[in-house]
């Protein structure tokens, strides 16, 4: 499979992932929804990585990547907004458009980049990777690891701001109602 094809179905997954598990004003956040991101990018990693570059230019790139992804989620977390359901007084989230275009224009700058590799500046990009010492697989790897990092530091943010939310007591949770 060329790398251009890896990196799109990896946008693909992630996106629906995603988009699927928070959008909308009230989703409710148990264990599973923030553990799944996990077992996701568990199933997704071995199969797309075919060799982690170690050292040198290359790893540079794929630590960038990481960067770029704990950067891109730590941002996604301010665009969703974590609470106490009144009903039931577990944490629920809600996510509207700006979350969704943030995660769309993030994939989508991915997949464009992934694509002009290809049509647009392959001899100018074949000609810094040479310079550099930087292979492709490390520049797939450095875009997996972006879509990594901003998955899973989403679902551990989630994961947190759930348990730090304030206990909502049958009082307040009456109150909450009334309100």
């Amino acid at each position: 499979m060329s790398s251009l094809m890896t990196a799109e179905i990896v946008n693909v997954v992630v996106l629906t992932a995603v988009l699927e598990a928070d959008l909308g004003s009230h989703r409710k956040i148990t264990r599973f929804r923030v553990v799944r991101p996990f077992f996701t990018t568990a199933a997704i990693v071995p199969l797309f990585l075919e060799e982690v570059t170690t050292r040198g230019a290359g790893l540079a790139v794929e630590l960038a990547g990481v960067a770029a992804g704990v950067l891109a989620g730590l941002i996604a977390l301010t665009l969703m907004r974590v609470y106490r359901s009144s009903r039931t007084g577990r944490p629920a989230s809600a996510a509207g458009l700006s979350y969704a275009l943030l995660w769309a224009a993030i994939v989508g700058a991915r997949a464009l980049f992934s694509y002009g590799s290809y049509h647009w500046f392959g001899a100018q990009l074949g000609q810094w990777m040479a310079t550099s010492g930087v292979s492709g697989n490390a520049i797939t790897d450095g875009l997996i690891f972006m879509a990594v990092a901003m998955v899973l530091v989403r679902a551990i943010g989630l994961g947190v701001r759930a348990v730090h939310l304030p206990v909502v007591t049958p009082t307040d949770s009456r109150e909450l109602q009334e309100a």
